[in-house]
């Protein structure tokens, strides 16, 4: 599958970051299965725990949207090495979108595709609330 089109969305979500504290820039952008592309940005707040990353704002969009059944998601970065979503992120989208493709993408236009069960391999799921 070509991933140019959610690349470039995520990196145009990056350019709307508001990290004034970390100036650490995170774009995300996530494909529904019908297509359709849901992007986010990483948002600070002063009250450092109350910040949002980019990956589960473009994840909260969707599922606000009725949305269900996703195909991948991009996150880009302005650094030179490849970043991964934080430990929250990981269940976040385990949860909502499961074993996708997760595409990582650097400062210098280089990519990474990576499965989401191999970023989380052991992930808390509905099943282990019964």
């Amino acid at each position: 599958m070509d991933y140019k089109e959610l690349i470039q969305a995520a990196r145009k979500a990056k350019t709307h970051s508001h990290s004034p504290y970390s100036k650490f820039r995170v774009g995300a952008a996530v494909m529904t299965k019908s297509g359709k592309i849901y992007t986010g940005c990483n948002i600070e707040n002063s009250s450092y725990s109350l910040t949002v990353c980019a990956e589960r704002t473009a994840l909260f969009k969707a599922v606000s949207e009725g949305e269900k059944k996703f195909l991948a998601m991009v996150i880009s970065t302005d650094v030179n090495d490849f970043i991964s979503p934080c430990g929250a992120c990981r269940q976040v989208i385990s949860d909502l979108a499961g074993d996708i493709n997760v595409i990582l993408t650097n400062g210098v236009g280089k990519t990474k595709i990576m499965k989401m069960k191999d970023l989380l391999p052991h992930p808390f799921t509905p099943k282990n609330l019964k």
